[in-house]
């Protein structure tokens, strides 16, 4: 009978949550304010007042809570962690678990992942970064380094065509333009004025002549006579056409400014291949079709057996390539 009755009277183990949540109130805290400053999340902390220390990472991890948090309210350490030993029935002895000012979650797997990740988009980062620099720094390369390989030629639309230099009426075309380029600058002159120009045979003798030394030379006398017509020039005689065989076209073409000229037959045999000058013509006959490539198609009046041909269509920038006789 007295040990039934001792078991009644033995008294029921404290929770130690209970405490700490009475000593918070008292202070005015909140649930949020006590869990950012114990670095815990508000539910761990209410977990805790709860007395659920079977949903606490361990018993170890449990005690360690109880300690900060009874530190932060500057209660007994050891007596609450006593209550939670009798609470849990868990013994404390050999325990090395001290007081923390805040408290360290064990860290998760998935927050090591996203570390690494971190890690290693920074240093994709800083190596962009690095070749960005590499890059700026590099000095910029000359047409002549790169090699010229590609000319741009503006065309009439306003569009710009970009041509390979290794076609020849392409180097042709460039030629052209430096030797424009190098001609000497003709300076216009003013009416009235004289040219400033002298040929240098006739600045020896402005030299050495005075005013004094120059004599003016007497008049010739005006003769009634009527003057002698002059002979008449020949008459230039007439280009002798080119003769054409069976299968074979005839090619005429009226240079009007200086244009690079290539002709080939159907059997890709090179008639002609030269850098023709304004006023010049030529006269070809070959296996159809023949194929014209002009380096300044503006500059050649073109006609196939006898019939006048517009390149216009055939033109890309200042060339044109066209086969006549298909």
């Amino acid at each position: 009978m007295n040990a039934a009755h001792s078991e009644v009277t033995q008294p029921m183990p404290t929770n130690p949550g209970e405490s700490l949540r009475q000593a918070r109130e008292i202070k005015g805290w909140s649930v949020a304010e006590v869990a950012t400053q114990l670095n815990l999340t508000p539910q761990r902390l209410a977990q805790i007042e709860a007395g659920a220390f079977d949903k606490l990472p361990g018993t170890t991890f449990a005690r360690g809570y109880i300690r900060a948090y009874a530190k932060l309210l500057e209660m007994d350490q050891n007596r609450l962690v006593m209550e939670f030993d009798q609470f849990t029935g868990t013994d404390a002895s050999g325990s090395s678990v001290h007081a923390l000012g805040r408290i360290e979650e064990p860290v998760r797997y998935s927050q090591s992942i996203l570390r690494l990740v971190s890690f290693l988009l920074l240093l994709a980062l800083i190596g962009a970064g690095f070749l960005w620099w590499q890059d700026q720094g590099r000095p910029v390369a000359s047409l002549a380094d790169l090699g010229l390989e590609h000319v741009e030629v503006e065309g009439a639309d306003g569009t710009t065509q970009v041509h390979s230099l290794a076609e020849p009426e392409d180097q042709a075309v460039i030629a052209a333009q430096g030797n424009e380029q190098s001609s000497p600058l003709l300076l216009p002159v003013e009416p009235g004025e004289a040219p400033e120009a002298v040929s240098t045979a006739e600045q020896p003798a402005a030299e050495t002549g005075t005013a004094e030394s120059v004599q003016e030379a007497p008049a010739a006398p005006v003769s009634n006579t009527p003057a002698a017509p002059a002979p008449a020039a020949p008459a230039a005689e007439p280009a002798t056409p080119v003769a054409a065989s069976a299968g074979q076209g005839v090619l005429n073409v009226q240079f009007t400014a200086d244009c690079w000229t290539q002709v080939t037959d159907a059997d890709g045999k090179v008639l002609l291949s030269a850098l023709k000058r304004s006023g010049e013509r030529i006269e070809l006959a070959g296996k159809a079709p023949l194929e014209l490539r002009l380096g300044f198609a503006r500059g050649a009046q073109v006609a196939y057996n006898g019939e006048s041909v517009d390149v216009a269509p055939h033109m890309t920038g200042e060339t044109a390539r066209l086969k006549l006789g298909l």
